[in-house]
């Protein structure tokens, strides 16, 4: 149910409810609106500044569609200032498409090597929201951690983590998974030394998987 709330507004302060997530108000009408409707407690804001969603006070979504991609570099700015002012941890949703497939390896070394953040891929509002829906009721199974920051890659968001592993130059579908068995996370995985990701992967894959992450 969408209603309007009277939440903290400013990055880092947002106090969300148990349960429920809060929209930028820009999002009112929208598909990813109407399909959470009734799935989750969905209250809008004025004045969240560059944050779409907050999954809870200290987790956010920020999502970039395939008419910001295809439109220029502002969605670049919008999450490095992000990055620059918040303590929050970052979601990033992109819109992988036909049309902004082009974009997405470029999109990927940004949001994931150079910001830190999770990225992950949907085809579109729809797949958005049952993404949003699942992170929702995985913090509130355990609102004290981020599933994506986790040993363990939560099942649920696993599907939608495993394809943005596999656009990783020499990692295919099987080396995905053996990776995400291994690391949890691409957060854990951009962080793994060329030694541990060997003991996956074996040497020349590894150094393949380590110099995209670092370049």
């Amino acid at each position: 149910m969408a209603t309007k709330g009277k939440c903290p507004a400013a990055a880092g302060s947002v106090v969300v409810p148990y349960g429920h997530v809060i929209g930028n108000e820009k999002w009112r009408g929208s598909e990813i609106a109407r399909r959470l409707q009734g799935r989750i407690r969905l209250i809008f804001e004025d004045g969240l500044g560059l944050v779409d969603f907050h999954l809870s006070n200290r987790a956010c979504i920020l999502y970039i569609s395939e008419a910001d991609l295809v439109a220029g570099d502002e969605f670049k700015r919008r999450l490095v200032r992000f990055r620059n002012t918040s303590s929050l941890g970052g979601i990033v949703i992109v819109e992988k498409t036909q049309i902004s497939d082009q974009y997405f390896v470029a999109v990927q070394k940004l949001v994931v090597l150079e910001l830190g953040m999770v990225l992950l891929p949907v085809a579109n509002q729809g797949e958005a929201s049952q993404l949003i829906t699942q992170l929702v009721r995985e913090q509130s199974k355990d609102h004290n951690s981020n599933p994506f920051l986790r040993k363990q890659c939560s099942q649920l968001a696993e599907p939608s983590v495993f394809r943005t592993v596999q656009q990783i130059p020499g990692v295919g579908k099987t080396k995905a998974l053996l990776l995400l068995q291994q690391f949890g996370s691409i957060h854990r995985l951009c962080n793994a030394s060329v030694e541990e990701l060997e003991l996956v992967v074996g040497q020349t894959v590894a150094q393949q998987i380590y110099s995209f992450l670092c370049s």
